[in-house]
């Protein structure tokens, strides 16, 4: 009776080990059919599963990771792609219209009817399209140089009292051009941070290049210390700008006007945001009631 027992027992536990045997065979084709689907492009599904395995549902998790992981790196690449043909073109057309101003110019110059007030106003234009065109060109230069992860950065103490002031200096002249008297908060609390002396400098002067030649009239210029950060906040009246400008404004060679004239090369920002990060900063912007806001962020 005990042998008979044993027996079924025996056949009990062998058919239940050939059945998951095979449903788990089965279930391994399938989802190596789904896999060799997915790699040959013929869908862009998940693996799923119909017969539960607890080893089998941890390794078809892995691979589901690992398509999200595939997902999130070709998304990467695409937008990376998207952002270097954009920033191609914008540069070939920022280089084009200087190039073809000074190309115009020396051939006028070079008529024998002209007087010469022609020729000193000419020989003017071309200096400043040629200006234009070193300016755009070493931004470009240096932004590449920036970007680079083995870029140098040596930081050290640095008191922004004292250096927001000594810049602002600098700019004396073109704010009196434009008649611009901007409000300066400047606690008397020294105010230091970790950071590279002369990454904070070109960081302060873009951001103030930038609030010079947008602002509508106004700006502001407040240093702010919390228990967590430093932060400098250089704000200027603007009078439109859309979510759709806010959210490209660092962007490289985006510029608002979209006209690609003027004197910036749409840079600038960029610039500082990248050196912003490069001394383990942050540099944001924010729009409100009229007053566009650019927030450098030092933490303590």
């Amino acid at each position: 009776m005990n042998m008979h027992y044993i027996i079924i027992l025996f056949l009990i536990v062998l058919i239940y080990v050939l059945t998951r045997h095979y449903f788990l065979k089965k279930e391994i084709k399938r989802a190596t059919k789904q896999l060799n689907e997915r790699n040959n492009k013929r869908t862009e599904k998940k693996i799923d599963l119909s017969f539960f395995d607890r080893d089998l549902e941890k390794l078809v998790k892995e691979i589901n990771q690992q398509i999200d992981a595939i997902r999130e790196v070709q998304a990467k690449k695409r937008v990376s792609e998207n952002e270097l043909k954009q920033a191609i073109s914008y540069i070939s057309h920022d280089i084009r219209t200087p190039m073809t101003s000074i190309l115009g110019y020396i051939q006028l110059l070079e008529s024998e009817n002209i007087t010469r007030e022609m020729r000193v106003e000419y020989v003017n234009i071309i200096k400043k399209s040629t200006k234009r065109l070193k300016v755009l060109l070493e931004d470009f230069f240096e932004l590449s140089i920036i970007e680079q992860a083995d870029y140098p950065v040596n930081l050290e103490r640095v008191q922004l009292n004292e250096l927001i002031l000594d810049v602002l200096l600098g700019f004396y002249e073109a704010l009196n051009k434009r008649n611009i008297e901007p409000t300066i908060h400047i606690p008397n609390e020294k105010i230091v941070i970790l950071a590279d002396v002369s990454s904070v400098k070109r960081v302060i002067e873009n951001l103030v290049i930038n609030a010079v030649r947008h602002s509508s009239g106004q700006i502001i210029i407040q240093l702010k210390k919390s228990d967590s950060s430093a932060q400098l906040i250089i704000s200027n009246s603007v009078n439109q700008l859309s979510e759709h400008d806010l959210n490209h404004l660092f962007d490289r060679f985006y510029k608002a006007d979209q006209t690609r004239s003027g004197e910036g090369t749409g840079l600038g920002l960029p610039i500082a945001k990248s050196l912003m990060e490069k001394m383990n900063g942050n540099l944001t912007a924010e729009f409100m009631e009229h007053q566009l806001f650019m927030k450098c962020e030092w933490p303590n």
